[in-house]
Order: structure tokens, then C-alpha cells, then sequence
């Protein structure tokens, strides 16, 4: 079993507009709901790629129940999620018809009270012997500690488990001193972890402070990663206009089915590219189109080198 972590979870809602415009009102032509938030995102690609995954984090509400009562329509993927006196936040994805360009709006989530989070902590703790992985994504609803991240990398850790840990700001710099197998930086996050705006001294800075291996997302250019094994870029074959709501999930998702697999870097990365341009050309936020997935497999750039033993 695959274990996702999803302190803020969230009910994803999908506009379709013909066209976005500032200051008007818009007729929308379509909408969609579906259990959100990132690690929520990275247990439904990995369960549609065939494993067992289980879903914890917060929910809380009418909107949580939503959450739990979609969540439970999911083949493959197991709700643990631990109750929380708050409502659950929900995020909007307007899409542009016209462009194809999507517009995000982001509720903050609920507050998290001291007796909250320790309920969440024991739920946890209880899981892990049972995963063979764990991923821990997303942001940190107000009044969870910014080192939480560190001590469930510490935690799994201390059970033998691989982490991969997906976040930004002060709880990445900290969860990354805890040492997680994996962390997965966009560019940005990246830059303000190390200072750096290149993104080969900075991946390799990243893993001076402590990952074992760092999978920078730099958008259209792909993934570059620098791990123990040696590093490599992937890149995919085109640029793909569409919803990019779950496309860094979807590489998670394909980092983390791949160290499971036990697949080679260069095997994880592809896939990881291929599930994340199949995910911007889904209609739907946190989907993947699998026919585009299956026909971008083979045809993901990845080249590098191999660290001497």
C-alpha cells in the first residue's frame, strides 16, 4: 500500500466558460466536482495505474462529507481521513474555452486545533507499518506546525519507509533537513529553497541540505534530477495547452509508482513527464487522459549520466 498525505485537502470545482473576461459575467457550460488537494490528486493517478493507495489527511464539513462521499467512488484508493471541526476548503479552476487556459482560485482550508493535529499524528503513525511508500504533499492548513512535514519524514523514516515530500516555502526547508528520499520542487520553490535560479546548482544544493534525491519541475523544459544514482533531464516531445490543476501530482505519483516498481531514474522520469502532459490535456482538474499517457511513454526525452560506484 501506498500511503498520500493530504493535511489540506480540498473539493476541486471545474468551470468551463467560452471565454474568461475581467469585470463581466459568464455563463458557465460545464461543471465538475471531484476530491481535491494534492496528495488526494497522487492517490487517484497512482490507483488508476493499478496500485493500493491510502488517502489521509483532514475533512471537515458539508464540503469534507462531499470529499469522503466522492472519494469513496474511487477504485483502488482507501479513505483514512481523520475528522476535523472545520469545513474543508474548496478550490475553483475556471477554464477558458476560447484559450484553454485555466484560472485558479485557492481557499485557504480550515484551522487545525493542538488536540486535531495529535489525533491526526496517532492515525498516522498507525498506517505506516503497512505502506510501502509515503507521500506527503500539499500546503499546511493554519494551525498545523511549519516543521509537521519534518517530523512525518522522521517518523516514516524511523519505520524503514521512503518518503517523498511535495510542498514549498518554510515547510519544505525544514521537511528537507529531515531528509526525505525525494522532494519535488517546481522552479520557484526551488529558488527560494537555495537562493539559486539555476536550476542545476540549485537541484544540487537542494540535495546538499539533506534529500536524497531532488526532481525539479521547470514546466515546458520537463524534469531535471539529481539523485545518488547520477542525474538525468527529461524532457517531453511537445508543449500541451490545457488544465495544469494535478499535473505536478501526476509527477509524483509517477516518482513514486517508480521507486515502488523499483524501476530505473530514467524509467521513473519518463513516466512521470508522460502521466503530466496527459494530465494538462485531461478536461477535468486532477485526471489523466490515458491515451495520451500510453502515446507519450515512448517518446519522453530523458538523457544524463550515471554516478561512478
Amino acid at each position: 500500500m501506498i500511503l498520500t498525505v493530504t493535511l489540506n485537502t480540498a473539493l476541486d470545482i471545474t468551470y468551463r466558460v467560452r471565454s474568461l473576461r475581467p469585470h463581466a459575467s459568464h455563463r458557465v457550460s460545464e461543471v465538475t466536482e471531484r476530491p481535491g488537494g494534492k496528495g488526494v490528486n497522487v492517490a487517484r493517478v497512482l490507483a488508476t495505474l493499478g496500485h493500493d493507495v491510502t488517502v489521509t489527511g483532514f475533512t471537515g464539513g458539508a464540503t469534507g462529507r462531499v470529499v469522503q462521499e466522492r472519494l469513496a467512488a474511487v477504485p483502488g484508493v482507501v479513505d483514512a481521513l481523520v475528522p476535523l471541526s472545520g469545513p474543508t476548503r474548496r478550490t475553483i479552476a475556471v477554464v477558458d474555452e476560447r484559450t484553454g487556459d485555466t484560472t485558479q482560485l485557492n481557499e485557504p482550508g480550515p484551522a487545525v486545533a493542538p488536540a486535531e493535529w495529535s489525533a491526526f499524528q496517532e492515525a498516522y503513525e498507525d498506517l505506516l507499518p503497512a505502506a510501502s511508500a509515503v507521500a506527503l504533499c500539499g500546503s499546511l492548513p493554519p494551525g498545523v506546525p511549519v516543521g509537521a512535514y519534518a517530523g512525518l519524514v522522521r517518523t516514516a523514516r524511523a519505520f524503514g519507509i521512503p518518503v517523498l515530500l511535495d510542498t514549498s516555502g518554510e515547510p519544505l526547508r525544514r521537511g528537507v533537513a529531515a531528509r526525505p528520499d525525494i522532494i519535488k520542487p517546481n522552479a520557484d520553490e526551488l529558488a527560494e529553497l537555495t537562493g539559486s535560479h539555476e536550476p542545476l546548482r540549485a537541484t544540487q544544493d537542494a540535495r546538499r541540505r539533506g534529500a536524497g534525491a531532488v526532481v525539479a519541475s521547470l514546466g515546458p523544459e520537463g524534469l531535471l534530477a539529481v539523485t545518488r544514482e547520477g542525474r538525468w533531464r527529461a524532457t517531453p516531445p511537445a508543449s500541451t495547452r490545457g488544465n495544469p490543476t494535478g499535473a505536478g501530482d501526476s509527477v509524483v505519483a509517477g516518482l513514486l509508482s517508480g521507486l515502488v516498481e523499483q524501476l530505473p531514474w530514467p524509467d521513473r522520469l519518463a513516466r512521470a513527464i508522460a502521466l503530466s502532459t496527459a494530465t494538462v490535456s485531461a478536461p477535468v482538474a486532477g485526471e489523466f487522459d490515458r491515451g495520451v499517457y500510453e502515446g507519450l511513454l515512448g517518446r519522453v526525452t530523458v538523457s544524463g549520466e550515471v554516478s561512478a560506484a
